[in-house]
């Protein structure tokens, strides 16, 4: 199982996108932002059993966690994230635009980490159940 280190690349990414934006490249600092919410949706799909090996993959874990948890600012904030991911190869965004876009990806974050952490199963082997 893979979830720590996706979920450990997902706040290591957000913290280099905002490293990024600070010296003006706003093109790196976007994809990093979106690596860091494919990443969180990675350690959730991982730790569920859920496929999550392409885009459409990660679309779906999305709507999962919407249907679950009733958010749909889940759903927005992944748009966000998805509109960064295209700005990196467009360039089109202004850096107002990705610096709140890596803030809503921060907040994506924020509500996506108690679902991972609450069901974090303890390693094979502690004695924990």
């Amino acid at each position: 199982m893979q979830t720590p280190t996706y979920h450990e690349a997902a706040r290591q990414l957000l913290t280099q996108g905002f490293a990024d934006l600070s010296t003006g490249d706003s093109r790196q600092a976007s994809e990093k932002g979106w690596g860091a919410a494919a990443q969180m949706i990675k350690a959730i799909a991982s730790n569920r059993g859920w496929k999550h090996d392409s885009h459409a993959a990660l679309y779906r874990v999305i709507d999962r966690l919407v249907k679950e948890t009733g958010d749909d600012g889940i759903r927005n904030r992944f748009g966000i994230a998805n509109g960064l991911h295209q700005n990196f190869y467009e360039n089109w965004g202004s850096t107002d635009y990705v610096a709140g876009g890596l803030a809503d990806i921060k907040e994506l974050l924020d509500k996506l980490e108690p679902i991972l952490e609450q069901e974090r199963v303890p390693p094979p082997g502690t004695g924990h159940q």
